[in-house]
């Protein structure tokens, strides 16, 4: 009898689980240092951004812009306590969630259902749907009408995906728990008390300095760090070799270690990413504190050369569009029909 190599790849893939549970613990000192370090320099530059509306409109954007980096890092750190590894007592992350949701303007009871149902369907073709940028198989864009297709690269045009798409998922999806409008009062709940909350933080940067602040300093950290963080989403699953299945063939652990990137990134950007690029040990076991990410790679070589995507390489997968599932691969649009 002869082991199918699908079957020896999922094997494998569990053979890290038990591994990867021993970096699970959190250190609560080191999480609230965290936080620290990544809340005192968003404040600040909203402080010193704020000042710099008096001297040149110029000046506070892109004072802005560089604070959606930070942005980036406290929504990273909102999406560990989602996952509850950010704390040992679950109620405490759940309510610094919550807190950070108000600055990500994010419902955080309603991402995080959303998001554990892509962490439980990533690259499961018979199970795509919210939560995760929608992917066709190469047969099925060719099955499509000219309208379908016409809708489907208008969807996966970069402008939509990382210009339009993260302004309308942040500023108007959040809004309402779109996908759980009718799962409970929690999503509810979640959504408007989020909503409260920024039109309060709002209401009170209007009422000290009208509306430049909202203009000049919101608005630009919000969507640059929209477009980031769509762009990093994109990336860790978007990429040439990664890994998609129909339901019979799909194993959890096999397309979380094979379907997810190792976004290999400069150090400063790793830091200001909460090292979310290190995305396949992230989906191999999501209870993993960001902050401990690295030292898995240390202390385990052959995780470090997976699926490895620099800067540059990652560029190019801009222009994959479709799962080709005889050359088990993202293609082009234009390669799909050749």
């Amino acid at each position: 009898m002869t082991t199918s190599p699908d079957s020896v790849a999922a094997a494998e893939a569990r053979r890290w689980v038990p591994i990867l549970a021993r970096y699970r613990e959190p250190s609560d000192r080191r999480s609230l240092i965290e936080i620290a370090v990544t809340l005192g320099p968003f404040l600040l530059l909203w402080a010193l951004g704020w000042w710099a509306i008096s001297v040149s409109p110029w000046l506070a954007v892109a004072i802005a812009l560089l604070n959606g980096a930070f942005l980036v890092r406290i929504f990273v750190i909102q999406h560990d306590c989602g996952h509850g590894s950010l704390f040992r007592n679950k109620t405490l992350g759940d309510w610094v969630g919550r807190a950070l949701g108000v600055l990500t303007v994010t419902p955080y009871d309603v991402w995080r259902r959303i998001h554990a149902a892509h962490h439980g369907a990533a690259g499961n073709l018979d199970r795509r749907g919210p939560g995760e940028v929608y992917t066709m198989t190469a047969a099925e864009y060719r099955a499509q009408s000219p309208l379908g297709r016409l809708r489907y690269r208008l969807y996966r045009h970069p402008i939509v995906l990382f210009g339009l798409a993260p302004a309308w998922v942040f500023l108007f999806e959040n809004r309402l728990p779109l996908g759980l409008m009718g799962a409970g009062a929690r999503y509810w709940v979640s959504a408007m008390g989020t909503n409260l909350a920024v039109a309060i933080v709002l209401g009170l940067i209007i009422a000290f300095g009208g509306l430049e602040p909202v203009l000049l300093l919101f608005l630009p950290t919000t969507l640059f760090a929209a477009t980031v963080g769509v762009w990093l989403f994109y990336v860790q699953h978007q990429f040439e070799e990664t890994l998609y299945e129909h339901e019979p063939d799909w194993d959890l652990h096999e397309v979380a270690l094979h379907g997810s990137s190792h976004y290999d990134l400069p150090a400063p950007l790793h830091w200001l990413t909460a090292n979310i690029g290190l995305h396949h040990v992230h989906h191999l076991n999501s209870r993993i504190p960001f902050y401990r990410l690295p030292a898995v790679l240390r202390d385990h070589p052959g995780l470090d050369g997976a699926q490895r995507l620099t800067l540059v390489e990652s560029l190019r997968c801009v222009r994959l569009k479709l799962w080709d599932e005889d050359r088990r691969r993202l293609v082009s649009l234009d390669d799909a029909l050749a």
